[in-house]
């Protein structure tokens, strides 16, 4: 039987096991995995439940204009639902979302406004307000305000919090969720709660959001707030869609855990999710101790890694921000115990090179003479030399070697020396600290980025 049209797809999303990074828990923790969404994004079911209600509160009419202020998956949401309603979309972010966010709301017809991240949400740069003014600036359109809007946190008490319940039969225990418009992690414990006040509700936040320091004061303390990388939750003010009575505790987050948590979900139990699914995971893991055997734990994963594939998932990106520990040519060679590197004059001949190959099993030899590398030999390239003149065994090195490997800082990259390494440069040296030359090959890079 057929579906007709792609918002019936909406929501039914799967539950699933994490095995490997949780393994030492001894609770089942639960993953679920609203990816699945058609819009990649459990914004998806807040979306269309805020068009319908909008709808039938005769606040959105036929051609009208949605107008919202998104991190990127509500603006996918409602540009789904404007589709297939009808209706134009103007979405308005900031310049910390990734790019892809933006790009993917282009591609389902919307316009998009990047306003500067960096503001209060009261100045009229901030996307909150920009979004404000918009509303009242364009006919015939509605501005949906997922912060505010009721009808966001409904959406996940009739569908996120049904589902979960049936999905682990009535067995969970705690909730874990990022607190961002406070909508999903608000609707989801309400119906839970309901079912069973006794299931714990865990809210994960980020460093520089005031959410936290809010639930445990009841205070609105500005002093909180400073800029963080982390995207899709967090806030600089509390959203109407908070009911803080159903939420037991708010655990932050650093940006870099989230992230690299996000990374290790991807390699470890193969879900390619965002943000906001490593920093829900890492907020679990800080919390692992509270977790008995026979307790039940289900994080929301709220949406796909595609979005994030310049940013967490880009080694370069990672590494500017001191998220990766960056092994470099240093880190290699220390491993090797003081081994000495094995070099060869110029006058020596080819097959002495060869010699020195078999005895330390090894395919690339630095040439050297007084002053430092003059060029290089290597095991293929010697080969190919033999194969075609085996004459040629009684030549000096000199007369046939390559050219000199290149000479990098001891503390390049790896990395970078990954780069280096072709064809024509089957290796790369450095100095160390008191002068001595060193050798990293094209295995050496492949080994230390295995581990």
């Amino acid at each position: 039987m057929w579906l007709n049209n792609i918002l019936e797809t909406i929501g039914n999303t799967p539950l699933i096991k994490l095995n490997k990074i949780t393994k030492d828990i001894p609770a089942t923790v639960l993953a679920k995995v609203d990816y699945f969404n058609p819009g990649n994004s459990i914004k998806d079911r807040m979306a269309l439940k805020m068009v319908e209600v909008a709808e039938q509160e005769g606040k959105l009419k036929p051609g009208g204009t949605i107008i919202e202020g998104t991190s990127g998956n509500t603006g996918m949401g409602l540009a789904l639902a404007a589709c297939i309603k009808g209706y134009k979309c103007i979405f308005v972010t900031t310049d910390k979302q990734s790019k892809e966010k933006a790009d993917i709301l282009k591609a389902v017809g919307a316009e998009v406004i990047v306003c500067p991240t960096n503001v209060m949400p009261e100045d009229p740069r901030s996307y909150y307000s920009v979004a404000k003014r918009l509303a009242k600036e364009t006919p015939n359109s509605y501005h949906m305000n997922q912060y505010d809007n009721l009808a966001n946190r409904l959406a996940h008490y009739e569908s996120t919090g049904p589902e979960i319940w049936e999905q682990t039969e009535g067995k969970i225990t705690h909730l874990i969720c990022t607190a961002g418009t406070g909508g999903t992690i608000t609707g989801t414990a309400m119906f839970l709660k309901e079912k069973n006040p006794n299931i714990q509700v865990w809210a994960i936040d980020v460093y520089g959001s005031l959410l936290t320091k809010y639930f445990k004061t009841g205070e609105i303390d500005m002093n909180e707030v400073h800029p963080y990388i982390s995207e899709g939750f967090g806030e600089d003010f509390v959203p109407e869609n908070y009911d803080m009575s159903v939420i037991d505790h708010f655990e932050q987050v650093t940006d870099k855990d989230g992230a690299i948590m996000a990374r290790r979900l991807a390699k470890e139990e193969g879900m390619f999710c965002g943000y906001s699914a490593g920093s829900c995971l890492q907020g679990l893991m800080q919390l692992k101790d509270k977790l008995k055997k026979d307790d039940i734990a289900v994080c929301i994963f709220h949406d796909h890694g595609s979005r994030y594939v310049a940013k967490i998932y880009n080694d370069q990106w990672m590494m500017e921000r001191g998220f990766l520990d960056v092994k470099s040519f240093k880190d290699i060679v220390s491993g090797r115990h003081g081994q000495k590197l094995i070099t060869i004059e110029p006058e020596k001949t080819v097959a002495e090179a060869v010699e020195l190959m078999k005895k330390y099993d090894i395919e690339h030899i630095p040439v050297m003479n007084g002053n430092g590398p003059v060029g290089a030999v290597s095991e293929t390239g010697l080969f190919l030399k033999v194969f075609s003149n085996p004459e040629i065994k009684n030549s000096t090195v000199e007369s046939v070697m390559e050219k000199s490997y290149p000479v990098v800082d001891f503390d390049t990259p790896v990395e970078r020396l990954g780069s280096l390494i072709n064809k024509e440069n089957g290796a790369v040296l450095a100095k160390d600290e008191k002068g001595e030359y060193h050798i990293v090959t094209k295995y050496d890079v492949i080994q230390s980025l295995a581990k």
